[in-house]
């Protein structure tokens, strides 16, 4: 059983890092760092210990210490727990930029720490089954690759981290590290990329729009969102020589957590047929029903990976990567060029 610690108790602890956790076999919840909110304990978690401080939370019994915290926090609390010999999931993105990542990668490997960034949109069910899609060479090679990551959220949330003018603040750095890693699983590292990140909401502070482009020999992976669609285009939409790929819809993992709902639950996360996407090739078109996934199965390996049992799948290289191509963007957005993809570290 290996002990596992929370830092950050607000919507991604609460959402996607507690009730997870709590229902993978091997990881045992047993203290929270809750520095902020105020009032009672969440009474769904009694067994749990919460204390006010990271130092507090290291004087535990602890193996894994996952971070939820603002994004400006996220390499020194690492970088404490690390020293602390602790095993570490960062929440993404994984920093704010990649001199920090690669900080952590090198502590990491000095004290021989499991270190991951928290990927958990490699396991939701349309990416899984496009993922099987393309594996199987049913659209023959891909021509281009649209991922859509759309909202309508027209009304400003000032109070909120995310919205501030601060470092890793904004859309891309909060959902196109989701797109981004999911675009360097299927097809690799980009010759190069371009960037178009921009506030589109009266009063914005951070970017809450964009549109990249991954550039690849003979294809174009493309990067959206938005957080003023009420009539968003399809997740994925994939073509290539031998046919397309269509999906609409968000997984409903994260709607059945914001429910309440948890992962050992029969059926939590299912999605309704209407959702399915479609397969058109010039044989004619057909329904692909999507293949169930879990947010859990990511925590699961992590346990794997820590035990020894198996490769980590989100490794900190991968993450470092990632903050690469974040860091990409946003400098191909400002200075309006294509540019070229850094040499991998």
């Amino acid at each position: 059983m290996l002990n596992v610690g929370l830092v950050g108790f607000g919507f991604a602890g609460k959402t996607f890092h507690a009730p997870v956790i709590r229902v993978v076999q091997g990881l045992r919840l047993i203290t929270i760092v809750q520095r902020h909110g105020g009032g009672a304990p969440d009474p769904r978690y009694a067994d749990v210990e919460f204390v006010g401080s990271v130092d507090a939370l290291l004087s535990r019994a602890l193996d894994l210490v996952v971070i939820a915290t603002p994004n400006t926090s996220h390499h020194p609390i690492a970088k404490q727990c690390l020293q602390a010999g602790r095993h570490v999931v960062i929440d993404k993105p994984f920093t704010t930029t990649v001199a920090e990542a690669e900080d952590l990668v090198q502590l990491a490997e000095a004290k021989r720490r499991v270190l991951s960034a928290y990927q958990n949109r490699r396991y939701v069910g349309d990416f899984v089954t496009l993922q099987t899609l393309l594996s199987e060479g049913v659209l023959g090679r891909v021509t281009t690759f649209e991922s859509h990551f759309d909202r309508f959220r027209p009304e400003l949330r000032p109070g909120a981290w995310r919205e501030q003018s601060l470092p890793g603040s904004g859309v891309w750095f909060d959902l196109g590290g989701h797109l981004l890693d999911q675009a360097l699983v299927l097809f690799g590292t980009p010759q190069a990329i371009s960037a178009d990140i921009r506030i589109e909401r009266d009063g914005a502070a951070a970017d809450d729009a964009f549109d990249v482009a991954l550039h690849y020999p003979h294809m174009r992976a493309l990067l959206r969102a938005s957080m003023l669609t009420n009539s968003p285009g399809p997740t994925f939409a994939v073509h290539g020589t031998k046919g397309s790929f269509i999906k609409y819809g968000l997984d409903p993992q994260e709607a059945a957590l914001k429910s309440g709902r948890t992962p050992d639950e029969a059926g939590w996360d299912s999605e309704p047929p209407e959702m399915y996407g479609r397969l058109a090739t010039p044989e004619g078109t057909r329904t692909i029903p999507t293949i169930p996934s879990s947010f859990a199965h990511y925590y699961e390996n992590v346990r794997d990976a820590i035990l020894g049992k198996a490769q980590l799948a989100v490794t900190s290289e991968q993450a470092v990567n990632t903050m690469r191509g974040l860091e990409l963007a946003l400098a191909s957005s400002q200075q309006r060029c294509v540019l070229p993809w850094s040499a991998s570290t």
